[in-house]
């Protein structure tokens, strides 16, 4: 069997998906996205072109219809962190993004029923949420990659031969080894970063 024309890279987020997207985009004879069709709709969504990697942490939660759309007729890699880095981030962006949607949406009126619930909490809830969608939707698929943050370069090189890249690797394996889209102020104290903002702001 022939290997897929399409890879999916699913996560939470603030993993290096970002990171990973970019050293994908400079792989010969591939293109790579990331987040690069949340806003459409329909058959539209989940349309790529062959030799893409897509790295969107929101195809979690549209994992029915990347089944019904692509299957097993594409490949898929697992990109992970420690958990509880995740949920820090995440608590460190908590008025913001995919998480701000689940805290205050998903988690439904939490503010109200919950109001003395550390925010850290619903980070991790989130976090394992996530995990626990992806890790059913990928078992028993055949082509599946786990790849982590803590070891990226390396994973990085497994994944390049995994698709059967080739050509001049140099500035794809530069760019997996640059930071990008770190969380300002990440490594202060947990405390810190798991407190409950006091407004919600818009995004």
């Amino acid at each position: 069997m022939s290997f897929p024309a399409n890879v999916f890279v699913l996560c939470t987020g603030r993993c290096g998906s970002m990171t990973l997207a970019r050293a994908c985009a400079a792989l010969p004879g591939w293109t790579a996205g990331h987040e690069s069709r949340t806003w459409r709709t329909g058959a539209d969504r989940l349309s790529y072109p062959p030799r893409h990697v897509e790295v969107d942490n929101r195809l979690s939660w549209l994992l029915g219809r990347l089944e019904r759309s692509w299957g097993d007729s594409a490949a898929y890699v697992h990109l992970t962190r420690d958990p509880e880095a995740v949920a820090q981030s995440f608590a460190a962006r908590a008025r913001q993004g995919i998480v701000r949607a689940y805290r205050m949406d998903i988690l439904a009126r939490s503010r109200r029923r919950a109001p003395d619930r550390p925010l850290i909490e619903e980070c991790r809830d989130y976090v394992d949420t996530v995990t626990a969608n992806i890790e059913a939707f990928l078992a028993g698929k055949r082509h599946v990659l786990p790849m982590r943050l803590e070891t990226l370069a390396e994973d990085f090189d497994v994944f390049t031969g995994w698709i059967g890249a080739g050509g001049d690797l140099a500035p794809a394996r530069a760019a997996i080894r640059a930071v990008t889209n770190a969380t300002a102020g990440a490594a202060r104290p947990a405390a810190a970063a798991a407190r409950r903002p006091s407004k919600e702001r818009p995004e």
